[in-house]
């Protein structure tokens, strides 16, 4: 796989429009009002004991890293559908495997990204790898029955077969 494959992030039309909105709100809306909170805590007097001042900085500082991680996922992004058939692994699929080629010892996930599949971890309980992880990428483009290895975190190589596909549907 290229570079730039891995380096895509693949979002339905729906999850690229929240992402969007969200992105048009906090760069927006979202820094007009944190800049707000910024200047009235100016305004209480001394900014070295002033609690409100650094509580509004430190919000201001995780508005832009969360400004600029959503930048970064829209201008990788690549618009398309689950499919509605499952032949190989890729974004978008659920995924059955087993380790080490043991039935017994199965593990079943989405390849994608909760965010980005539109789940919500507060009602779905889905498991969700990336396609940039480890798992992930050692699995991408491999058909039912096909086996990859792919380095735990530990070193240990960990063997899987792909056992079913099929494609997700949230």
């Amino acid at each position: 796989m290229s570079q730039n494959a891995q380096q895509a992030i693949w979002l339905t039309q729906d999850a690229y429009d929240k992402l969007k909105s969200e992105l048009d709100q906090l760069s927006g809306p979202g820094r007009a009002e944190v800049a707000a909170k910024i200047a009235a805590a100016r305004e209480e007097g001394d900014l070295r004991e002033n609690g409100g001042y650094h509580a509004a900085r430190e919000e201001q500082g995780q508005q832009e890293a969360r400004i600029r991680q959503l930048t970064d996922m829209l201008r990788r992004a690549e618009i398309g559908e689950p499919s509605a058939s499952a032949d190989v692994v890729a974004p978008g699929v659920q995924v059955t495997i087993a380790f080490f080629g043991d039935e017994s010892d199965t593990d079943t996930f989405v390849l994608g990204s909760r965010e980005l599949l539109g789940l919500d971890d507060a009602v779905d309980s889905t498991n969700v790898y990336s396609p940039q992880s480890p798992l992930g990428a050692a699995i991408l483009g491999k058909k039912k029955g096909d086996s990859a290895s792919y380095e735990a975190p530990n070193g240990k190589a960990i063997e899987v077969t792909v056992i079913d596909l099929q494609p997700f549907q949230p």
